[in-house]
């Protein structure tokens, strides 16, 4: 987390001083999405589009729960897809088709977990409408998931979902650079659905009718011999200290998850995205003899290099069954409106 955003969540006073920047940034988000929504986006699609976003800078859980509504939907007979901007991906050009055996330099991290994760077919360009329309060419995707795009406006969604971080929620309130915020709170009251990851810390007025999901730590899987332990209980020897290792928006609920084990925990905390190499291995600030945990989506980045203290923490999403039913609901009228 960098300065700004501790200063955001610690709601300094002089962030104050970036107020008039917030309002201008307001003012242009609002002409952007007024033009993009009347201009470019388009009436419908073939297939319900969900997208599934937040309104804060930095990561909320928004990944784990289109994973875990597209492998649902998967049982329920839907043949989904997911479209995403890619962060961070060097594919050569757009749309680029992701498979679980992508190189993760050309798809990014996220978009290659998504493919391993779900089985599903990913699309990733900046331009996420061109993703839609290059998913549903082949004719096979009978609907559509955006991971993030809820500031995308030209992208045509039939149902939205906001994430929020229910540790950190809004911070200060205001919007960049002087809060956290892409969007103002009020664009809550235009989704259809808000989902809190985990309990929120306060009680909010904007979220009285949101629902909760909880992200369960579950197994530690070794990136070289694929040995899967319960998260539960001792899974290292008594005397090991754990090495976390992130490089994710909100890091913290991952070290937080670590320091309930029995086990000294030491960060290693690395900016979002960041494209490991076995180098930042060989620093010498992590032992070699004791574990290091990283997360699902750094794992698929390090396993070209992976040794046998490698461990990534597989996490499983609880979903409210209230959200899967209106869901369920939602996509099916949906389906019915389409255009044959």
């Amino acid at each position: 987390m960098t300065s700004l955003e501790r200063a955001w969540y610690r709601k300094a006073g002089w962030l104050l001083l970036l107020w008039p920047f917030s309002l201008i940034f307001q003012l242009l988000i609002a002409v952007r999405r007024r033009h993009q929504q009347h201009v470019e986006r388009p009436v419908s699609h073939t297939a319900p589009v969900i997208v599934i976003g937040n309104l804060t800078v930095g990561g909320t859980g928004k990944t784990p729960l289109l994973i875990a509504l597209v492998n649902h939907f998967k049982t329920q007979g839907y043949t989904p897809g997911v479209v995403m901007r890619g962060y961070g991906a060097m594919a050569h050009t757009f749309p680029f088709a992701v498979t679980n055996e992508s190189d993760v330099q050309q798809s990014g991290d996220e978009a290659l977990m998504i493919s391993e994760q779900t089985g599903c077919p990913v699309v990733i360009d900046p331009d996420r409408e061109a993703a839609v329309k290059h998913l549903l060419s082949g004719g096979e995707v009978d609907l559509v998931f955006s991971d993030d795009g809820l500031q995308h406006y030209k992208l045509h969604r039939d149902i939205e979902i906001a994430v929020v971080d229910g540790q950190r929620l809004f911070g200060n309130g205001l919007c960049l650079p002087a809060g956290p915020l892409r969007e103002p709170v009020s664009r809550l009251q235009g989704v259809d659905h808000v989902v809190i990851n985990g309990e929120p810390t306060t009680a909010l007025p904007e979220l009285a009718q949101a629902s909760v999901m909880h992200v369960q730590p579950r197994f530690l899987i070794n990136l070289l011999s694929g040995e899967r332990r319960p998260i539960a209980g001792a899974p290292f020897n008594i005397g090991n200290t754990v090495q976390a290792v992130a490089a994710v928006g909100n890091p913290e609920r991952f070290f937080g998850a670590l320091e309930a084990l029995p086990y000294p925990v030491r960060r290693f905390a690395f900016p979002d995205h960041h494209r490991f190499t076995a180098a930042d291995f060989d620093t010498g600030t992590l032992d070699p003899q004791q574990p290091i945990v990283m997360t699902e989506k750094d794992a698929v980045k390090c396993r070209a290099f992976a040794r046998a203290n490698f461990w990534s923490l597989s996490v499983e999403v609880e979903v409210p069954e209230t959200l899967l039913s209106a869901l369920e609901r939602e996509i099916a009228d949906c389906k019915q409106q389409l255009p044959s």
